[in-house]
């Protein structure tokens, strides 16, 4: 029998990346949509990304990072599941050939790698570091900008703590989703994305909510990526208290959005 209280349950890591691009609108941000009986998030519009997994901190994949250096265990882990999940949940690959220029990998090996591999890398029956040692391939984690960190509050019953990177889109390379946890997939403008979730066209948790406004400040991609150099990193826990409209989230002021609290129901809306 498990005993164990939500409060208790320490949260597991996850990576999200945002792939952006600009477009005649401005900057856009590539969004998918969660499968509706999936049972965190179902049918939310959200970015890339998942868990952490045990592979992920193979330490023999070091060798196939490029910008490992300076990075512990935890941090090189964190983006190796970015680009893991970017490639099986939206078929972008960010990996070079081994040794090679600073170009990723072109559209048509993306194809081959993408119809040869990301099912049973999906299913975990091939790790990350198996197809680049068999493909001769370097994965671009020097590509991956840290863009926030945030932390599922305490009693909710699934708990992430989640680091949010920021790459541009790789120009060679078409993002689609898996058609299987994701069902849709579209480059948005971040505006565009909350003007529709406003509207009641999709739904955006208050986190990605958070995060879409903070990343609609830049137009175009090389602002967001010099937002993002520039910025602090700030570990976002959610405090909630009590008051006398309700339960409120608490998030840090120095975090650096345009709101540090919220009604608790625009957390845990979907």
């Amino acid at each position: 029998m498990n005993d164990e209280r939500p409060q208790d349950r320490p949260p597991v890591p996850a990576a999200t990346v945002l792939l952006v691009r600009d477009g005649e609108a401005g900057l856009e941000v590539f969004l998918v949509e969660r499968h509706h009986q999936i049972d965190f998030a179902g049918g939310a519009t959200v970015f890339p990304g998942g868990k952490v997994h045990r592979d992920d901190f193979d330490p023999l994949l070091r060798a196939r990072c490029r910008g490992a250096d300076g990075l512990d265990a935890d941090a090189l882990a964190l983006r190796v599941a970015a680009i893991r999940e970017s490639f099986e949940e939206c078929g972008i690959l960010l990996a070079r050939a081994a040794g090679g220029a600073g170009e990723l990998i072109a559209a048509a090996r993306l194809a081959d790698l993408w119809k040869r591999h990301r099912r049973e890398m999906k299913d975990h029956r091939v790790a990350l570091r198996a197809l680049a040692e068999e493909e001769g391939l370097e994965l671009a984690c020097d590509l991956l900008v840290p863009f926030a960190h945030w932390i599922t509050p305490e009693g909710m019953p699934k708990r992430f703590d989640t680091h949010f990177f920021l790459v541009p889109g790789p120009p060679e390379q078409v993002a689609a989703h898996d058609g299987h946890e994701l069902v849709a997939g579209r480059w948005l403008t971040p505006m565009q994305a909350l003007a529709d979730a406003d509207a009641g066209r999709r739904t955006i948790i208050f986190p990605t909510r958070m995060n879409l406004a903070k990343l609609g400040r830049s137009r175009t991609v090389a602002n967001a990526i010099a937002a993002a150099r520039a910025s602090r990193i700030v570990a976002v826990l959610p405090r909630v208290e009590r008051g006398p409209k309700g339960a409120v989230l608490h998030i840090p002021p120095e975090a650096g959005y345009d709101v540090s609290e919220a009604p608790l129901d625009d957390f845990v809306r979907r």
